[in-house]
């Protein structure tokens, strides 16, 4: 079966996106993993185009609504930079047990390297409208709510509800009016 729901059709819309670390291992509890993966996002948004609405990390996927002409490759930038600069992190502190369990679940057919960080894909899906968007955008802030870890979506760092609450953030997002 086509997986063309799961495709890039039309730049000029954002989509929503979910990656996840392979096997679901919660390697953003690392918060110098989380910070790599910040500093690629304010990169994409900064030298690359790409506009960022909003996005949350969690302990073992990320979720964004993202923008971009080239949206494909550069999440697949975002995906092999982010992924080698975690375990380059992981091999220089020393986190063996996490390094073991990516090297297991690395596809086979992956030769380029003896790691694998990402889950395969990022299943974009298409934000046809205001009431999508802010749909989205909420489903993404009360992400760390509805897990339990935080009781209010500000008070979870690693997500844009700060921004949109017009308070102090990690990373700047263009806000859309909610």
């Amino acid at each position: 079966m086509a997986r063309s729901r799961n495709r890039v059709y039309d730049p000029d819309y954002p989509y929503f996106i979910t990656s996840s670390v392979v096997e679901g291992y919660p390697l953003f509890a690392i918060p110098e993993a989380t910070q790599i993966v910040l500093d690629a996002l304010l990169f994409l948004q900064k030298k690359r185009d790409t506009r960022l609405y909003a996005y949350v990390i969690m302990e073992n996927h990320i979720h964004l609504v993202v923008q971009s002409n080239k949206l494909p490759s550069r999440m697949q930038a975002f995906k092999s930079w982010t992924a080698r600069a975690i375990i380059d992190l992981l091999i220089d502190n020393g986190h063996y047990f996490h390094l073991h369990k990516l090297r297991k679940a690395k596809n086979p057919s992956h030769t380029d390297s003896d790691h694998q960080f990402w889950q395969e894909g990022y299943h974009p899906k298409h934000i046809y409208g205001d009431r999508m968007m802010i749909q989205k955008i909420e489903y993404i802030h009360q992400n760390p709510v509805k897990r339990g870890y935080v009781d209010h979506e500000e008070d979870w760092r690693y997500s844009s509800a700060r921004n949109y609450m017009g308070l102090d953030a990690l990373i700047p997002v263009t806000l859309f009016e909610l």
